[in-house]
């Protein structure tokens, strides 16, 4: 009697794990990195052919008002990862940025803040992993730059993407960028193969070894592209190309988005082909603005204006998803934690603080989004030490920008004003004040960390 109970049990937990895993999607996360907003044909870019990142975008929903969750990519990284903003995480800039930089206009240093992405956190590929996913890492990892303590100063392996929830990693470590998009491509974390492939393709490859690996339950393929980050290299029948169609815009740079579409196209046709089509849910975005050109958006990477911060966001999810949505509802980064946990069925524990919302329930048409407001935390100088060191709001239509140089607001309207050329601070001022409230109540909630403001005696 005893042995017949065991193997109901035995039994009825297998029953259920089947099921489970049958209600589970396959997951497909794939970013760009330094991808502008208008860097998509479907976004309204003529020049730049991206034909399967544009059906990618009709298969699901594109959302016109996706940002990242910071101006520059380590800390959108490390709040995909965890559910939490940068400023609560204080992870608030690029590795390794610049700690020691002292602006010689304003006085200010930057606020401290940490270059990785501590073991101490439970990452999404972690609460997917242990909910019966087979995890992969391919690409752009850039939250694991910390000293180790060995006597040669190394920095840290044990923070890679292998240590933080994935069964697999290729190519993640804290590299920033690749030496060159051309193998040999001098990436710890990738194994020499052919001399001269190109590494959007490699990874591609890579991708689609994943994908045909025998397994009982679903996948989360975690696949974060190294393009379109310097250097710009593509290959050259692209860049002829471009230069052949006489564009106002980088040949190689656009070469170099045809040419991560077109990897990201093999991955998404070997999807589709081997029958994986329905249950799996897509994703893709960017880490933030372009390093150049956004027009019409203002400014560029490392900026808290939208050139720096909205980016390309599509979800394609076949049978829950409605086809040839295009939705203006404000959506970050921050909120991809929670949305992909809620599609595999995965619920946080009880007082877990996550800074993100499911989307699942807008995306199924049951509920709008609820949200008063989106913010952005960007205390601490970019690769090019010009910005100006800032918090942002955007609630409604109106984004508000706080500098701490100056103690002054920058208000615009970008339903009327996506340029963010007409400052509404002084004709609007009792939005500013309230948007500068709303601002402050969230900064000191999360805990932020803000500039130094350093002695004049002392810089010298």
């Amino acid at each position: 009697m005893r042995a017949q109970c065991l193997n109901f049990v035995a039994g009825l937990i297998c029953f259920i794990q089947t099921n489970l895993s049958a209600a589970q999607p396959n997951i497909v996360l794939i970013m760009a990195d330094d991808l502008g907003w208008a860097d998509l044909h479907c976004q309204g870019n003529q020049e730049v052919e991206t034909p399967h990142l544009d059906r990618l975008a009709s298969e699901g929903i594109r959302f016109t008002d996706g940002y990242a969750a910071a101006p520059v990519c380590t800390p959108t990284r490390a709040a995909i990862m965890t559910g939490l903003s940068p400023a609560r995480l204080h992870i608030t800039n690029h590795a390794p940025g610049n700690p020691d930089y002292i602006s010689p206009d304003s006085h200010l240093k930057g606020a401290e803040w940490t270059t990785y992405m501590s073991l101490a956190y439970k990452t999404l590929a972690e609460y997917l992993n242990e909910a019966g996913y087979d995890t992969g890492f391919i690409g752009k990892w850039h939250l694991s730059h910390h000293k180790g303590s060995d006597t040669a100063g190394r920095l840290e392996p044990r923070l890679r993407p292998e240590h933080q929830g994935f069964n697999l990693n290729v190519g993640g470590c804290d590299y920033g960028g690749p030496p060159s998009y051309f193998e040999p491509y001098r990436i710890p974390a990738i194994t020499p193969r052919k001399d001269g492939d190109y590494l959007p393709e490699r990874l591609a490859d890579e991708c689609i070894s994943f994908l045909d690996k025998e397994r009982k339950g679903p996948f989360f393929l975690c696949w974060w592209n190294y393009s379109v980050h310097y250097p710009i290299q593509a290959p050259e029948h692209l860049i002829e190309k471009y230069k052949k169609k006489k564009t106002k815009n980088d040949p190689a740079y656009l070469a170099m988005i045809e040419g991560m579409d077109t990897a990201i196209g093999r991955v998404l046709k070997h999807i589709d082909t081997s029958g994986r089509r329905s249950d799996t849910l897509v994703v893709f975005t960017s880490d933030n603005g372009s390093l150049f050109k956004n027009l019409p958006l203002r400014s560029s990477k490392g900026y808290l204006y939208e050139g720096g911060i909205r980016v390309p966001w599509m979800i394609r999810w076949p049978g829950k998803i409605q086809e040839h949505i295009v939705c203006n509802t404000p959506v970050i980064s921050t909120d991809l934690f929670p949305t992909l946990l809620d599609a595999a069925g995965v619920a946080l524990p009880k007082q877990t603080v996550c800074d993100g919302v499911s989307l699942i329930p807008m995306l199924k048409g049951e509920s709008p989004l609820q949200r008063p407001a989106i913010y952005f935390h960007y205390p601490n100088y970019a690769f090019h030490k010009r910005n100006r060191l800032g918090s942002a709001i955007r609630k409604g239509d109106y984004k508000l920008i706080h500098y701490y140089d100056d103690d002054s607001v920058e208000l615009f309207n970008l339903a009327n004003d996506i340029e963010e050329t007409q400052n509404l601070a002084t004709a609007h001022s009792d939005k500013a004040v309230e948007l500068k409230s709303d601002l402050q109540k969230w900064l000191n909630t999360s805990r932020a960390k803000f500039p130094i403001k350093v002695d004049e005696a002392s810089i010298r």
